[in-house]
């Protein structure tokens, strides 16, 4: 609580310092609170300077995230999401999922400045240092669980068109779920549902989305330093994170809700970049295997032919990468 505090007076006198006995007087706590709070929100990443004598000061150009600035780019039917920025969460799937099995309606939105134990697909850990944006949905959709693959599509979409808007960059789709930017990943999406076994439809999605804005200041740990990206190599415009989060939903959001393919589909398949191209595929439980990739059908689905066969299949789960030649 004094976190949230300390963090919105700092915000409402950015640009200026303000001392830690100002901060305990205007909030109504010590000073040891002021600054148990400015260490634990520098420890999540918000660039808080600290000097002798003049206290504590956000610059104006600081790339906050809360969600009134969020809330304030909403627009349409996107107005009536409900969202929450916290500063860190182990991943924020697994916070919306917890809400979900608790009734939470429809159209919650969380967001993280930062993940302790973010996940990606096949249960991967997903890298995500102070500075990016993590976020998941709460839908109810009406749709069974074999259409849940153009949840994914559809947010593939959306994160596409915002990165354009707001960044002013093109990406690319590797199906089925990684934006690539300069050929490396700079956005990863991971749809978890629950299924209603009766009736075969989904009870609920959660839908996440996992952007790396910004290049981390000790730059990409070693082991993904080959295939990571940012969107921003320096620190980003001011309010860049409030705006993407905001163009993501509302470009989600216009797409969901009119549950047609028309809008979208046409879009992902020219943001492919497998299509005509050898590729390996993976999926649970089996051997990799080695394909051609052909195109994404009107499910969503890559269709492949795999090497030593005349019939297309139609993958609606699994995992493809280029495969290496010579």
């Amino acid at each position: 609580m004094v976190k949230q505090q300390v963090l919105a007076a700092l915000d409402a006198a950015r640009g200026r310092y303000i001392s830690g006995q100002e901060l305990a007087q205007q909030l109504g706590v010590s000073r040891t609170a002021v600054w148990k709070a400015v260490t634990a929100l520098r420890a999540d990443g918000t660039p808080i300077e600290a000097v002798t004598n003049r206290g504590y000061i956000l610059h104006k150009d600081t790339d906050l995230l809360d969600a009134d600035a969020v809330c304030a780019l909403l627009k349409g039917d996107a107005a009536g999401l409900q969202v929450e920025v916290v500063q860190r969460l182990p991943g924020t799937n697994a916070a919306l999922r917890r809400r979900a099995a608790d009734g939470e309606p429809e159209g919650l939105v969380l967001i993280a400045q930062a993940q302790s134990a973010g996940r990606g697909r096949q249960g991967r850990s997903f890298y995500s240092p102070p500075g990016g944006l993590y976020m998941s949905l709460l839908l109810r959709p009406e749709m069974a669980a074999r259409q849940a693959v153009q949840i994914t599509a559809m947010a593939a979409v959306a994160a596409a068109r915002a990165i354009r808007t707001v960044c002013g960059v093109q990406v690319q789709v590797k199906w089925v779920n990684d934006l690539l930017y300069g050929g490396k990943k700079v956005c990863g999406i991971l749809t978890e549902a629950s299924l209603d076994l009766e009736s075969g439809m989904l009870d609920y999605a959660v839908l996440g989305l996992g952007l790396n804005v910004v290049t981390p200041p000790g730059g990409w740990p070693q082991e993904l330093a080959a295939v990571a990206g940012a969107l921003y190599e320096t620190i980003p415009p001011g309010g860049t994170r409030a705006a993407l989060a905001a163009a993501v939903l509302n470009e989600f959001w216009t797409m969901y809700t009119a549950r047609g393919h028309g809008s979208f589909l046409k879009e992902y398949r020219q943001l492919q970049i497998l299509p005509g191209k050898q590729i390996e595929v993976m999926r649970p439980g089996c051997e990799p295997r080695s394909a051609l990739a052909l195109g994404v059908d009107d499910e969503c689905r890559l269709c492949v032919r795999f090497e030593g066969e005349t019939a297309v299949t139609a993958l609606s789960s699994g995992e493809a990468r280029v495969r290496e030649t010579g």
